[in-house]
């Protein structure tokens, strides 16, 4: 009898070993210096080029008024006289800590509330309009009612944090849920998951792309959120938080703790972003084998 086995057309081996190589994740570690090049260099050198063009700019007269563009060597000096004083590390950490338990809040109830609207049709249809148009209202309007019906605490900062977080992580969760094909879904019922089990193992998964986009746009609106309301609702109970620094500054027609203020807020920013969310990002592409680990 003679034999079915068919013979690979010539070269088909060597392009499937080389598929097979591009989707082997390498295991060589980067150089060091290529890691430099790559990865800090290029920020350094906007900061730097930043940093020329602000000097440049008091120095050459273009701007002479300190009371308008303060020289950058005064707002280091003003950084460094807080940080003397032992206010720098408070002044953030009143706002980091506000921050990022509004955010774990905003969490605890966008999560549910995403779950319900995309799994709910009628919930879709009643509350997906008005999360929607939630997400697009400045936070900025919530501070007056917020102070009007809570008072100048603290409960009316996290107010204003949730009503800024919750509808852009609720919205995340939709989008990443309307995403998932429903072939997963049936195969997660054939497989005996389904109700609780079905959303923990197969849902919440499959829609992780969506659902960490919702939480970093979370994290985005609750920090301006926190802010505005820092800067509009100073008390002297609350604290003085990086809001409250910037507000001070103008108070005082202190541009140097102006400037102090809004390269602080920024570098929280920053490092949120490259801390929590930045490796969030790259370990939900790595599992879907969207970015190879090197």
């Amino acid at each position: 009898m003679a034999s079915t086995e068919t013979t690979p057309a010539p070269g088909t081996g060597s392009v499937e070993a080389g598929l097979d190589a591009l989707e082997t994740p390498r295991g060589a570690r980067v150089p060091l210096r290529q890691t430099l090049v790559t990865k800090v260099l290029p920020p350094v050198t906007a900061v730097l080029v930043v940093l020329l063009v602000w000097q440049a700019l008091v120095s050459f007269g273009i701007v002479t008024d300190p009371t308008k563009l303060p020289a950058p060597r005064a707002v280091w000096e003003a950084v460094q006289r807080d940080w003397l004083a032992g206010k720098l590390l408070g002044y953030i950490w009143t706002s980091v800590s506000r921050g990022l338990l509004g955010f774990g809040l905003a969490l605890l109830i966008g999560t549910p509330l995403g779950l319900l609207v995309a799994r709910v049709k009628f919930v879709r249809a009643a509350i997906g309009p008005i999360l929607s148009g939630l997400q697009s209202l400045p936070s900025v309007a919530w501070v007056p009612p917020a102070v009007i019906w809570l008072g100048l605490n603290n409960s009316m900062m996290y107010a204003v944090i949730l009503l800024g977080a919750v509808p852009s992580i609720a919205n995340g969760l939709v989008s990443g849920i309307d995403q998932v094909p429903p072939l997963f879904l049936r195969a997660g019922r054939t497989m005996g998951a389904g109700g609780l089990r079905g959303v923990w193992h197969i849902t919440l998964p499959a829609a992780l792309p969506g659902y960490v986009a919702g939480m970093k746009q979370g994290w985005a609106f609750s920090w301006r959120s926190l802010m505005a309301a820092e800067i509009i609702a100073s008390f002297p109970d609350l604290g003085v938080g990086l809001g409250q620094l910037l507000e001070n500054g103008r108070n005082a027609l202190d541009m140097a703790m102006v400037f102090e203020a809004i390269l602080l807020i920024l570098f929280v920013g920053i490092a949120v972003d490259l801390l929590i969310f930045s490796p969030l990002e790259r370990w939900v592409l790595r599992s879907r084998g969207l970015l190879v680990k090197s």
